[in-house]
C-alpha cells in the first residue's frame, strides 16, 4: 500500500534524504540504465514526491526533461537504517502511472 509522504498540493515539499549510501546493486543498475550518481543525488536532495512503498522503504521521484522528452526518475531507498541505502533507481516515461496528484 502506498502512503503519500509528500506535502505537495498543500504547499509543502517532500522531505529529502541527505545521508545515504548507494548499494552495489543500485550502482550496477544505475550504470546499466544510464543514470548518474549526480541525477540520483538531485532527486534525493529535492524530490518532487516521496511515497512509502512499505515500512522502511520509500521511493523518491522527480520529473526531468532529457532530449526534449519528459521522464520520471524513481529512486528506491531503505530509510529504516542509518545511513539510508539506495536500493535501485530507474527512468520511466510512464509519468501518469507513477506520479500521484495529491489533493
Amino acid at each position: 500500500m502506498l502512503d503519500e509522504n509528500s506535502g505537495e498540493g498543500m504547499g509543502m515539499k517532500p522531505d529529502p534524504v541527505r545521508d545515504y549510501v548507494i548499494t552495489n546493486h543500485a550502482s550496477f543498475e544505475m550504470k546499466r540504465r544510464g543514470i548518474s550518481p549526480k541525477q540520483v543525488q538531485k532527486v534525493l536532495k529535492n524530490p518532487g514526491q516521496r511515497l512509502t512503498i512499505r515500512k522502511g522503504r520509500d521511493v523518491l521521484q522527480s520529473q526531468v526533461s532529457e532530449g526534449g522528452r519528459r521522464f520520471l526518475i524513481r529512486v528506491f531507498v531503505d530509510v529504516d537504517r542509518s545511513p539510508a541505502e539506495v536500493v535501485t533507481a530507474y527512468r520511466t516515461s510512464k509519468i501518469d502511472k507513477y506520479w500521484r496528484e495529491l489533493r
